[in-house]
C-alpha cells in the first residue's frame, strides 16, 4: 500500500547576510537542527545586485560536513589549501567532502548581466566520517541528466535515480537525492521518495501544491503567517516544504508551472555540535578543530 508524505511542515526563506556582507537567503539552518536531519542548511543566494555578493566567502575552514553548491547562473571561483582552483558556472555542481579538513575560498561573480543564482546545500556527516579524506565532485552542466517524464515534467538529476537515469554524483555516506524539478501548468506528479529518509522541497519557480487537499499553511517564520499572504494556499518562490515520512510525495499545479529542487538523505540520528563552519558531535571536538585552525595544523 501506498503511503503519501504528508507535509510536517512550510517554512519561509529569510534575509541573511553571510561571508564578507554576502545578502542571501536562508531556507533552514541552525536553529531546525535536528528536523532536517541528515541536512544542516540551505542558501539561496540568487541577485541581480553584485554589491550584495562580490565580496564573497573569503577563505574559511570547513570539517565535518559536505557542501554541495548548485550554480543556476552564474559563476563562482574557488579556492582551497590543497591548491585547488577553478570556477563552478552556469548549471555546474561542486560536492565537496570536507571529511577531516578544507580550508578554501569562494568568490561569487555573476554573469555578464550582474546576476548570481545558486543554491548551497549543507549535508551532514556520521561520526565514522567525519574525519574521512576531503574530496570534491566537480559536475559539468552537460554531465547532468534530464529525463522528461509524461505530462512535461522534467526532471535534472544530479544524485539519485529517476526512471533508471542515474545522475552523476555517487558515493555519497547519505544516500541522497538531489533533483531539479519542474512541473507543467495542470499537472499532477507523484515522486517516489525512500521511506525513512528525510525528503524536503524548495520552491525556486512559480507555485503548486504538494498535497491534495490544497489546505493553507501557517508558514515557519517569525511575523509571517500565510493568511496574511495570499488567498490560496499554492506554495511559491522561497518556500521549502519538508515533509513527514512515506514512499512519495505529491505535486500539483493548475495555472502556473512549478520548478523546485527536491532532496532527500538518510537521517544520521547522531549529537550535532555545530559553530560556524565546523560541525562535528561533540563540544571537545569542535575545540579541537579550531585549536587545530589556530594553530596551523587543521590539514590532515
Amino acid at each position: 500500500m501506498q503511503t503519501q508524505r504528508k507535509i510536517r511542515k512550510v517554512f519561509k526563506s529569510k534575509p541573511v547576510i553571510e561571508g564578507a556582507g554576502v545578502h542571501l537567503k536562508r531556507a533552514f539552518g541552525f536553529s531546525e537542527v535536528p528536523l532536517f536531519d541528515p541536512f544542516l542548511l540551505l542558501d539561496d543566494f540568487r541577485s541581480a545586485e553584485p554589491a550584495h555578493y562580490l565580496n564573497g566567502f573569503p577563505w574559511h575552514p570547513h570539517r565535518g560536513i559536505e557542501t554541495i553548491t548548485y550554480v543556476l547562473r552564474g559563476d563562482v571561483e574557488h579556492g582551497d589549501s590543497m591548491g585547488n582552483k577553478g570556477d563552478i558556472t552556469s548549471g555546474d555542481v561542486q560536492w565537496m567532502t570536507a571529511g577531516s579538513g578544507v580550508v578554501h575560498q569562494e568568490m561569487p561573480k555573476g554573469d555578464a548581466q550582474g546576476r548570481m543564482e545558486g543554491f548551497q546545500l549543507w549535508a551532514n556527516l556520521p561520526a565514522s566520517n567525519k574525519m574521512m579524506a576531503p574530496r570534491y565532485q566537480d559536475v559539468l552542466a552537460s554531465q547532468i541528466p534530464t529525463v522528461t517524464l509524461e505530462d512535461g515534467i522534467d526532471i535534472k538529476i544530479i544524485c539519485g535515480q529517476v526512471n533508471g537515469t542515474a545522475g552523476p554524483v555517487k558515493d555519497i555516506v547519505i544516500d541522497p537525492e538531489y533533483l531539479d524539478v519542474t512541473v507543467p501548468p495542470e499537472t499532477t506528479y507523484m515522486h517516489p521518495t525512500r521511506p525513512g529518509h528525510t525528503v524536503f522541497a524548495y520552491v525556486i519557480d512559480g507555485e503548486g501544491f504538494f498535497c491534495p487537499e490544497k489546505k493553507p499553511f501557517t508558514f515557519e517564520a517569525e511575523g509571517v503567517n500565510y493568511f496574511d499572504m495570499q488567498v490560496k494556499p499554492a506554495l511559491d518562490n522561497g518556500t521549502l516544504v519538508l515533509f513527514e515520512d512515506g514512499d512519495h510525495v505529491f505535486i500539483n499545479t493548475e495555472g502556473k508551472p512549478i520548478r523546485f529542487l527536491l532532496v532527500s538523505g538518510k537521517p544520521i540520528k547522531e549529537p550535532v555540535a555545530w559553530y560556524g563552519p565546523i560541525v562535528m558531535n561533540t563540544k571537545e571536538e569542535l575545540q579541537i578543530a579550531f585549536d587545530e585552525y589556530e594553530k596551523g595544523t587543521f590539514i590532515r
